[in-house]
């Protein structure tokens, strides 16, 4: 019997988790993959085409073309082409006949349109940064610290049990006291579960991802609606008729009244209008799915840790609404699960309990490590 106590011993021993707390600090993510990704697209793509806009304008000279008059000399020629592309204004008629003017300015702010939209999506992420992050980083940082304390909890009551079992005179007696011990909740773990209750009356968390993604929300579908209104009105119209005849040249004779142009860059801002127009629509659905994930719970990682001795904040039945703070936790705890050393423990002997035959012997973590320990062996059979 020696043998078998000291193989236990050992077993128990090895099953204590090593303190990471210092290195933990460090590598806690305060974003969720699918937030992650948004920031890097919505905000990316914009810079990375507008990157491209500016190095052909650097490399291709002038941004528009205009076809001057054959008795106009070079410096002419360039003048016409500056006072064009400074001006951007269409003159041309209706279908009565009258003048009309159309300013073509869009499109040449539309580069700096787009980083002010590079802007305008970052701005749900400085939220999020400035306004959650550091109250959820000591949240998550206590939270996983507990979880794991709870679980060395656990092993040492185990090791505790075995000496108290093994210097027990009545087997009968010390399972009764275990019995009882566990029916009037001596085994729990009240500073961790009182606090994940707290958690549930709490609403600053959501508030702010919810705000986060109605911002983000809104951005995308106000930059979808600018460019279709580019698409519209200026989109369809790469060549203009401009008129030079302004200031000291307006008594001219030889200047004609209109002069034909075209954009250079026109079908480069349309590919870029069309790329980013399209790339965020299909992120629409991906930011509603992102708030819509906080109307259930995320109730594996929590079941997992129900085979602690009296963690039982499903089983009472202690989760109301999803809307709240304990809610976003658990979605951040399972982005931050590889900092979680217990659960890939816990979850192991979740499965070993899922795959026992004998299931109504194995309760908790106490009853699975006191089976593997040797104590159910002289536990009595009623």
């Amino acid at each position: 019997m020696s043998l078998s106590h000291t193989a236990a011993e050992y077993m128990l021993s090895d099953a204590l988790l090593p303190d990471a707390s210092s290195s933990r600090a460090k590598g806690l993510r305060l974003e969720l993959p699918s937030d992650r990704l948004l920031k890097f697209v919505t905000v990316g793509l914009p810079l990375f085409l507008v990157s491209l806009a500016f190095a052909r304008e650097f490399s291709a000279g002038s941004q528009i073309s205009c076809f001057s008059p054959t008795n106009f000399t070079g410096k002419q020629s360039a003048y016409t082409d500056t006072a064009c592309w400074d001006s951007l204004i269409h003159h041309g008629f209706d279908a009565e006949g009258r003048a009309i003017t159309k300013s073509l300015w869009a499109l040449k702010v539309f580069p700096y349109s787009l980083l002010v939209v590079a802007v305008l999506m970052y701005l749900p992420y400085l939220l999020w940064r400035y306004a959650a992050a550091p109250a959820l980083h000591c949240d998550l940082l206590f939270i996983i610290d507990e979880l794991d304390k709870s679980y060395n909890r656990s092993v040492r009551l185990v090791q505790h049990m075995r000496k108290i079992q093994q210097a027990s005179a009545e087997p009968e007696q010390f399972w009764e006291e275990y019995e009882r011990a566990r029916q009037e909740r001596y085994f729990e773990f009240p500073l961790l579960e009182r606090y994940l209750t707290c958690k549930q009356h709490s609403h600053a968390l959501v508030f702010i991802y919810i705000l986060r993604n109605l911002l983000l929300l809104l951005f995308l579908a106000a930059t979808c609606l600018y460019l279709v209104f580019l698409h519209l009105n200026i989109f369809f119209q790469d060549e203009f008729s401009c008129s030079i005849k302004t200031g000291l040249l307006q008594a001219e004779p030889h200047i004609p009244s209109l002069i034909p142009c075209k954009l250079v860059f026109f079908s480069v801002f349309q590919i870029i209008s069309v790329a980013v127009g399209s790339v965020y629509v299909l992120l629409i659905p991906v930011v509603i799915y992102n708030a819509l994930q906080l109307c259930q719970w995320d109730k594996g990682l929590l079941s997992v840790y129900e085979m602690l001795p009296a963690f039982d904040l499903l089983s009472r039945r202690m989760l109301t609404c999803p809307l709240n703070d304990l809610n976003i936790i658990l979605l951040f705890l399972r982005a931050n699960i590889s900092e979680l050393t217990s659960f890939s423990r816990l979850n192991a002997v979740s499965a070993l309990r899922e795959a026992t035959a004998n299931k109504e012997d194995i309760d908790t973590v106490i009853d699975f490590m006191t089976l593997l320990a040797g104590l159910e062996t002289t536990k009595p059979k009623h």
